[in-house]
């Protein structure tokens, strides 16, 4: 296998030193802090082949990724439903009914996650949740992760003036934890989050969970990584400590 994009910008430029002294880190939920984005295709596969979308023949796993993944559900709504937004709006949230019931028993943390936490913990971070998910999604998967206590703060898109791509989000989580972006650490998983953490002038280090790493490194990050795990990462991290 070729060198990735990742392991090239690694080369090049993995390094956060630029940050020191570390104030804050956000983190995406879908992707970032747990692999949903299954689930997520799964429901959208199903409900719409239910309703005969496509001539009833089943999403692709591009076309998710293309046009749903890491979106807002009211783009989303407009996205497949262009000539009827409400019928649209109601399907999202049917939809996100059924990514509920699945998240109950299938989510998983990515890779990694337990052993970030303690880091940040021990160095005493500011640390948020960021989320184009409906908050009732958003703080079931914090819960089921065991995040509750975790995240001094949960900033949801659809409460902000705009959703991811635009920066307003990550903005509102500065504001809230009243850290700097000079300072702080954006985790982002997909090309709307990574694009909204770049417009609000934050680092970014991107995941690799399930999009392609061409059109994530498009969208500006400092690096990739595959998971919390990822040597790259932690490289990253002990020279960031040594500053």
């Amino acid at each position: 296998m070729t060198a990735s994009y990742a392991e090239n910008s690694v080369d090049s430029k993995c390094s956060l030193s630029r940050l020191a002294p570390l104030e804050a880190i956000l983190f995406d939920i879908d992707g970032t802090l747990c692999d949903s984005d299954p689930l997520h295709y799964y429901a959208f596969r199903e409900m719409l082949q239910e309703i005969g979308f496509n001539g009833g023949v089943p999403i692709t796993e591009e076309f998710f990724i293309e046009n749903i993944g890491g979106k807002h559900n009211d783009d989303i709504a407009a996205i497949l439903f262009p000539d009827d937004l409400q019928r649209g709006l109601k399907f999202t949230d049917d939809k996100e009914a059924m990514f509920r019931r699945l998240a109950t028993e299938q989510l998983k943390p990515i890779n990694g996650l337990y052993k970030l936490r303690k880091w940040i913990e021990d160095h005493g971070l500011k640390r948020a949740a960021v989320s184009n998910a409906p908050r009732p999604n958003a703080e079931l998967m914090v819960s089921i992760l065991g995040l509750s206590d975790f995240f001094h703060s949960l900033i949801v898109g659809s409460e902000c003036d705009h959703a991811k791509p635009h920066p307003d989000p990550y903005l509102k989580a500065l504001e809230v934890l009243n850290v700097s972006k000079d300072h702080t650490l954006v985790f982002e998983d997909s090309v709307s989050g990574i694009t909204a953490g770049v417009a609000a002038e934050i680092p970014v280090v991107g995941l690799t969970t399930r999009n392609p790493e061409h059109l994530l490194m498009e969208a500006g990050p400092v690096f990739l990584i595959k998971d919390y795990d990822d040597p790259k990462l932690w490289a990253a991290l002990e020279e960031l400590d040594r500053n």
